[in-house]
């Protein structure tokens, strides 16, 4: 389908159901996919870090486009991560994503190679110029080592090289900055700012984000959606009352023993297994090398579940 410009409102970045042994379940996405269109969301994101995509092939990659895009039959736009080291690789990521069907496409800066902002703007315009396609920067800089400034994606964005920004950076200094630009007209007509923070989306949108591209929202899309309606009339104290629950609910990414895993396979874990419990995918399998939930850890997400209210 066409994309929105701006694109706003709820759009969960798709965690990727895995069988045991470590391939795509089609039929568990499948069903993931129908349960957050059903839940009101306006768009899907696919191949970001909470789909796992750092862990998946490339054939695993064109797996979950052609079937996230197959199930939604056009109801909503999907954009894809283009997520790579260096240019060349995030071009030909972003040429599969297309051509399986995706809206646009997610690129970080590079990484690995070091970079100054002059290669930053140079890799985005060279994305742009082969993808013909809206291509959105994903400020991640706890990932890749490079922060996206705000007059850096300012300058893209009134080149017409960037159609949106996801800002998952903790800066919201820096966000209120590219959302100042927007609103003095320094960027082409339509130019969104979805915050990828599950923690602050009221305080996001009070700034003037568009949207949010939030890890929980596999979990409780139900809850971002209220929570963005609310904004959207201005009944901040609904609002927060809604992030609040929602931040609660958050504390199942630190289910992971510390003892056992880094917080990367806690966080991804959390997800899953709440997905699990909810009877929305078949395995909570995570990609290797990330560590398996245990009894205990799955317990521990059960009790945020419940406290919830959602299991």
């Amino acid at each position: 389908m066409s994309l929105p410009a701006p694109l706003t409102g709820v759009v969960p970045p798709v965690c990727t159901p895995l069988t045991p042994d470590g391939e795509v379940d089609t039929v568990s996405l499948a069903r993931l996919v129908d349960h957050l269109a059903g839940a009101g969301v306006d768009g899907l994101f696919v191949l970001g870090s909470t789909s796992e995509a750092a862990f998946l092939t490339d054939r695993q990659r064109t797996t979950v486009v052609d079937t996230v895009v197959g199930q939604l039959d056009g109801a909503l736009p999907v954009l894809a991560g283009a997520i790579d080291m260096t240019t060349p690789r995030v071009v030909e990521h972003a040429r599969a994503a297309l051509a399986a069907g995706a809206d646009a496409v997610v690129a970080t800066a590079p990484f690995y190679t070091r970079v100054q902002p002059q290669e930053v703007v140079r890799h985005f315009r060279v994305l742009a110029e082969h993808a013909q396609a809206p291509v959105y920067a994903y400020d991640l800089p706890s990932a890749v080592g490079t922060k996206l400034g705000a007059d850096l994606v300012l300058d893209l964005a009134a080149e017409g090289v960037l159609a949106g920004l996801k800002d998952s950076s903790p800066e919201l200094a820096g966000l209120r900055d590219v959302l100042a630009g927007v609103r003095e007209g320094a960027t082409a007509p339509g130019f969104a700012v979805l915050t990828g923070s599950e923690l602050v989306v009221d305080a996001a949108l009070l700034l003037g984000a568009h949207g949010v591209v939030p890890g929980l929202g596999n979990v409780d899309p139900h809850g971002y959606v209220r929570l963005v309606a609310a904004c959207a009339q201005g009944d901040w104290a609904r609002a927060r009352t809604e992030q609040d629950r929602l931040a609660r609910l958050f504390a199942l990414v630190d289910a992971g023993d510390p003892a056992r895993m880094g917080r990367g396979s806690s966080a991804i874990g959390g997800f899953k297994t709440a997905l699990y419990l909810r009877g929305w995918i078949d395995h909570p399998t995570t990609a290797e090398p990330q560590i398996p939930f245990d009894e205990a850890e799955t317990e521990r997400v059960a009790k945020h579940l419940a406290g919830a209210g959602l299991l």
